[in-house]
């Protein structure tokens, strides 16, 4: 977070995906149930979708897995009176 230049709060957090064995045909499958939307988001999956039947095993916080970790954030701004 930066206000007027300066670094106010910044977070670093970091989650682990374990990718399941799955076979061609599954593959074949959730590529074309995807569509343009296996090109459009990173390493090809949503987790908060389809893409979470990629996985066997997911450490760590499911929004920093989205791109922003949410709680921590949150945290930050309730003590920096910003939000209630």
């Amino acid at each position: 977070v930066v206000r007027t230049g300066a670094v106010l709060w910044r977070h670093t957090e970091q989650a682990d995906l374990e990718m399941r064995d799955f076979s061609n045909e599954f593959l074949g499958r959730y590529l074309a149930a995807m569509g343009e939307r296996a090109t459009e988001t990173v390493g090809a999956y949503e987790i908060e979708g389809r893409g979470i039947q990629l996985f066997s095993r997911i450490s760590g916080d499911i929004f920093t897995i989205q791109g922003l970790p949410l709680l921590p954030l949150l945290d930050f701004l309730r003590r920096e009176d910003v939000i209630g």
